[in-house]
């Protein structure tokens, strides 16, 4: 049985990898989504923050092994205030 901090490297990987695939390539299921990943594996993509992490709760209840990739937000730009 995997501990929660093999789990969170996976899926941090498998984050990371998304977050890459999502912004590259605006063809991937991922672009303009929010993607729930658990234990390891993509479990549920939607288009509301609220949508996914409902569905990811169901899915996995524990928090721990769980994450919400955020591929709507740009977070690489500026903006002045």
């Amino acid at each position: 049985m995997e501990t929660n901090g093999s789990i969170r490297t996976l899926n941090r990987r498998l984050a990371l990898k998304v977050r890459r695939e999502g912004k590259q390539n605006p063809k991937s299921p991922y672009a303009r989504r929010y993607v729930g990943i658990a234990n390891g594996e993509v479990v549920v993509i939607a288009d509301s923050l609220d949508d996914v992490s409902n569905q990811l709760r169901k899915i996995e209840p524990d928090n721990k092994r769980s994450v919400i990739v955020d591929l709507v937000g740009d977070y690489e730009r500026v903006y002045e205030v």
